[in-house]
């Protein structure tokens, strides 16, 4: 939803035109495929991370456009919410010393822009949902002052038609509603780009679905929301239902989400933008001059803007992108599971694991999705939410026997995953000393059996023990987790629990 759009009214005839519309950008894109008009191979991939800012208390500020001002960069962003920003990086090949490149140019990002929030008594904190968040904090009012977020919003409610319904099951249960889609910007989250060509997009997209639990189990870092301990990544559940456009009837109907895990493996990146127009109806129903075919006709490149715009409001988590660079048309698979944070050093770890372990297992002579029905994809990224770092996951049996087995995730990871992300990255060119110590960190997790969410929960139960209530030992959680956060050493090296004896608030 990067596109710059006005609000305004959206009338019947908008939609109708639009669907039209939608279509011969369809048509347009199936032309480029079979014409063979994509780019060619360049190994590029690219980053952007969502964060929070939190004040010296541990609360978030709604100060993003105060903070964007002082940051004073095109790399870093509005978000949904005044309390969110976006950074992105720019693309890199993958290969040589990138993932400590990578590293290097967040952390002096992120300081710089922590820095900066500095000024005006905020933070930047980098987590999948800022523990201290209240449904207080999460209305309409707070949401960015743009106008392509007030026009989402507008519609995503009108379609609905009633509140969101927020009901999570947990080690605690939430249930509430909401009047807007501002507990969206609660989910902070990292998103991976992989520019693909079309001949090898289906392979890598089914790969990415296929690990999506296991990142999500390595990853995990939501385990709060409103004060309650829920999954271990509470994001998924709440996209899914703050951006929910199905009323109960429709639910029971068996009409899909427009958050989701997907139905199927696919043959081709084509599969998932019909999917997109002929399972969801428009939201922001822009009409584009562009003729797309008629571009096509002459030689051009469309942009395809109706596509592109629908194409952001339906929120897979291995999304289909097409874009254009230079005037030559790409696609990429933009995976969008893990959550923010918690270290830089984290995040680059993660990034090194999915990058490696898409390359071998796309390349598999005896693909996974062969052999593992999507539905357990889907359940085993459900229980990955649940249970994070303890999950077990249905994976198939290495051997001539054949079918699935359940397998804990930290076994499935070091024994047969880790050696297959090592290998990819040796197939992207990456540097030895890279791959070592990047997916070392991702070994160390599994051997300590600690992730963000992990490290939150403990950290939480120990302020809860030391004599706190609920709110403050969350705001403490927060406050020392900001404190490690900045300092930069991996999560599994984390301390448990806060610096010193905590003193209940009188």
């Amino acid at each position: 939803m990067g596109e710059k759009v006005v609000a305004g009214t959206v009338d019947m005839a908008d939609r109708r035109r639009y669907r039209d519309k939608h279509r011969e950008c369809l048509e347009g894109l199936q032309r480029l495929l079979e014409e063979k008009r994509f780019d060619r191979p360049k190994n590029l991939m690219g980053l952007e991370i969502e964060l929070n800012l939190a004040g010296p208390d541990g609360l978030p500020r709604m100060m993003n456009a105060e903070v964007l001002e002082r940051i004073a960069s095109r790399d870093f962003q509005t978000e949904l919410a005044m309390f969110n920003l976006e950074v992105n990086i720019a693309p890199h090949r993958l290969g040589g010393r990138v993932l400590d490149q990578l590293a290097e140019e967040l952390r002096t990002g992120l300081g710089y822009a922590h820095r900066k929030a500095n000024e005006v008594a905020a933070g930047i904190v980098m987590i999948g949902i800022l523990p201290t968040l209240s449904a207080e904090d999460l209305v309409s009012a707070n949401l960015s002052d743009v106008d392509r977020y007030t026009l989402l919003n507008d519609q995503i409610v009108a379609a609905r038609g009633e509140e969101f319904a927020l009901d999570i099951d947990g080690v605690e249960r939430l249930s509430c509603t909401s009047a807007s889609i501002a507990p969206e910007a609660a989910c902070t989250s990292v998103q991976l780009h992989l520019q693909v060509t079309p001949g090898r997009f289906a392979d890598v997209w089914n790969a990415a679905q296929a690990v999506a639990a296991v990142q999500i189990a390595l990853g995990a870092n939501s385990p709060f929301l409103f004060g309650r301990e829920l999954w271990r990544e509470s994001r998924p559940p709440l996209f899914q239902q703050s951006t929910d456009t199905r009323p109960p009837e429709l639910v029971a109907q068996g009409v899909r989400p427009r958050t989701w895990f997907g139905e199927r493996w696919i043959d081709s990146a084509y599969d998932l933008f019909e999917e997109n127009l002929r399972f969801f109806p428009p939201l922001l129903p822009l009409l584009d001059d562009e003729q797309p075919l008629e571009v096509v006709e002459k030689g051009g490149t469309p942009s395809l803007a109706e596509l592109v715009l629908h194409n952001g409001t339906v929120y897979r988590w291995n999304r289909p992108v097409y874009g254009v660079v230079d005037g030559v048309p790409h696609l990429r698979v933009e995976n969008r599971v893990l959550p923010a944070g918690p270290t830089v050093t984290d995040v680059i770890a993660n990034a090194a694991f999915y990058y490696g372990v898409v390359r071998a297992l796309a390349e598999d002579a005896r693909p996974v999705w062969s052999r593992l029905s999507f539905d357990a994809a889907s359940r085993n990224f459900d229980a990955a939410c649940r249970y994070g770092i303890e999950a077990r996951l249905q994976w198939p049996r290495r051997g001539r026997f054949g079918g699935t087995e359940a397998v804990p995730a930290v076994t499935l990871v070091r024994d047969e995953l880790l050696p297959l992300a090592a290998a990819g990255l040796d197939a992207w060119g990456v540097e030895p000393a890279d791959r070592d110590f990047y997916l070392g960190v991702i070994e160390e997790r599994c051997a300590r059996r600690t992730n963000g969410a992990q490290w939150q929960a403990a950290t939480y139960h120990r302020a809860l023990e030391s004599g706190l209530g609920r709110d403050a030992a969350l705001a403490a959680t927060t406050r020392r987790y900001a404190e490690l956060m900045h300092l930069g050493e991996p999560v599994h090296t984390w301390p448990v629990g806060l610096p010193e004896p905590a003193v209940p608030l009188r």
